[in-house]
């Protein structure tokens, strides 16, 4: 689908009702574009690849003047460059960049690099961490599936359109509780060893984590306090509460009750 800007199409992630909550996640999330880029002058393929190789990882990015942020210099990625097909000065690009990167800007900054100036002639976006623009759905597909439920009563439209927020957060490591540190963790505990389950083995300090249920239902995401490693070795408090999805009371509160069965 289309947005504000004529010459940018593609996926867009509607996030609804308790889901809306992982909306933060969707812009931290690595992007995938397919961009046609138009060059000002004339550059070799071997000038042209060097030119991308010099935006490969880290670099710094101000946001364009009609950008909805502060212009302050920000560090953003470029994951992976690559040029697709090339026909004279027009060049296809497939590029993955970390969420926030204005690929207009960074089109621009690249014509400067080679020396002949460059813009962005359009630009699809088609994934969007988890979210592939294969398994995405058109409007009229979510239109007609509404139609069906209203008129009808038919909920397996709207069920194969609307997919649940742990599709959408898969990306992220995983830290799988008891059922009895639920309802703790509902109410904004944070969560301590004897409460895990599982946890995902290559989990840092700092990281953002998704806190599940037994059955693969998403409660939080936290901020891990310590290393999967540091977690196997020690006790006590494993992660920080942030951002609670599952509703309070879904499990039986066995909290505040005295040491649990499972603990």
């Amino acid at each position: 689908m289309r947005g504000g800007d004529p010459a940018v199409s593609g996926l867009l992630p509607i996030l609804l009702g308790n889901a809306t909550k992982g909306s933060a996640q969707a812009h931290k999330y690595p992007k995938e574009y397919i961009c046609l880029l138009r060059l000002h002058g004339e550059v070799e393929d071997p000038e042209l690849e060097w030119g991308l190789t010099q935006f490969i990882g880290e670099f710094y990015q101000t946001p364009p003047v009609r950008a909805n942020v502060a212009r302050q210099v920000r560090r953003k990625t470029l994951f992976e460059a690559e040029v697709i097909e090339r026909i004279g000065r027009d060049i296809l690009l497939r590029l993955i960049v970390s969420g926030g990167t204005y690929v207009r800007k960074l089109c621009h900054d690249l014509g400067l690099i080679l020396g002949v100036g460059a813009h962005m002639v359009e630009l699809r976006r088609v994934r969007i961490g988890p979210a592939s623009e294969g398994k995405a759905v058109t409007l009229q597909q979510l239109q007609r599936a509404v139609w069906r439920f209203r008129a009808e009563g038919d909920e397996g439209g709207l069920r194969e359109v609307i997919k649940p927020i742990e599709d959408f957060l898969s990306y992220m490591p995983r830290i799988v509780i008891f059922d009895s540190a639920v309802d703790a963790v509902c109410h904004g505990a944070p969560l301590a060893k004897p409460g895990i389950a599982a946890i995902d083995p290559d989990i840092s300090r700092g990281m953002e984590v998704g806190i599940y249920t037994l059955k693969g239902e998403i409660v939080a995401i936290g901020e891990a306090l310590k290393s999967s490693q540091e977690v196997l070795k020690e006790g006590g408090i494993v992660a920080r509460t942030d951002t609670v999805f599952m509703r309070r009371g879904t499990y039986p509160p066995r909290w505040g009750r005295g040491k649990s069965k499972t603990s």
